[in-house]
């Protein structure tokens, strides 16, 4: 009996272990670009006034870049005209902090993945709690402030003009926020007047933060491949031009071959694919006007209509 009790232990015990091993690993550590990777993983340092979070000012919260764990609330940032994003404070325990190398700095990390931060200094008498977080803002993601903190799912889809892929995609389970926008192309910041223009190399994108507790990556590309045609080339409906092109943009190697496997799927099936795939670099969000524009202006969607095709 005894021997029978200590087994059922052991399999409760590595039951639960492996359980919650998956649900750690659920989403993978993201892909990062070049510079990216020079700052979080090689502890390099992004220029001064160059990050896109300098200056921002929306609420919401800061997570890690390559993991996704929250790190900062907007209410702790401030302006200290240093050239980079800071804090003056962190979500707690989601910062780690230790001697630079240089022995002159405090060096700060992300507490989950270990993705380099930036550094930390006391004293400076900035803020009443007297601490600067000095972040690079390539080490960042942001999240509106309507989402709780915690660990999301993101997904950039191309398909159209971006006011229909947002208004079908925003409808979908598990999705807790679309951001229209801008991405793929050579222009910093771009307008919507330019990207329109077809000179920026963007494409009009929607950026897909989803609960993966509620729903899949694979789910998701099944639906953006649903609510447009991914067989037209350069244009979608009545919009023409490259920045209307129907593109994935993955962030990972696991998110990559998803959705190649859905896009195989319809080859199989005697459609010729249009869409194609680009690992995702800067994402610029769209001016406020063109934020969830459909619903605003209550109208509906003219080239993104649903059609099952899985």
């Amino acid at each position: 009996m005894k021997v029978r009790a200590v087994f059922l232990i052991l399999t409760l015990y590595f039951m639960s272990t492996s359980e919650k091993s998956f649900s750690q690993e659920k989403l993978p550590y993201n892909d990062l670009t070049r510079t990216e990777s020079y700052v979080i993983n090689k502890k390099g340092t992004e220029a001064p006034f160059t990050g896109k979070y300098t200056d921002f000012t929306g609420k919401g919260t800061y997570l890690c870049k390559k993991c996704g764990e929250a790190l900062y609330y907007s209410s702790d940032k401030f302006e200290s005209d240093c050239g980079w994003p800071s804090f003056d404070d962190a979500i707690k325990g989601a910062v780690l902090s230790f001697p630079d190398p240089d022995g002159f700095r405090t060096e700060i990390e992300c507490a989950n993945c270990g993705a380099h931060l930036g550094h930390v200094f006391i004293g400076e008498h900035l803020t009443a709690k007297d601490t600067r977080y000095c972040v690079n803002s390539v080490s960042m993601d942001f999240v509106p402030a309507h989402l709780p903190p915690g660990r999301y799912g993101t997904a950039v889809f191309a398909g159209g003009c971006f006011w229909g892929v947002q208004y079908q995609m925003e409808k979908a389970p598990g999705v807790v926020c679309t951001i229209a926008g801008y991405t793929g192309g050579h222009v910093k910041d771009p307008t919507y007047r330019e990207v329109t223009g077809g000179t920026t190399g963007h494409a009009e994108a929607v950026k897909v933060i989803y609960d993966p507790a509620k729903t899949t990556y694979d789910n998701l590309v099944r639906l953006f491949l649903e609510i447009h045609d991914p067989t037209e080339v350069g244009h979608q409906g009545p919009d023409y031009g490259d920045q209307y092109r129907s593109e994935i943009f993955y962030k990972n190697e696991e998110q990559k071959q998803t959705a190649e496997k859905d896009l195989n799927i319809l080859r199989s099936k005697g459609m010729t694919i249009a869409t194609e795939l680009a690992e995702a670099s800067v994402f610029y969000t769209a001016e406020e006007a063109q934020q969830d524009y459909f619903a605003k202006n209550g109208k509906l969607p003219y080239c993104h209509i649903y059609t099952r095709r899985f």
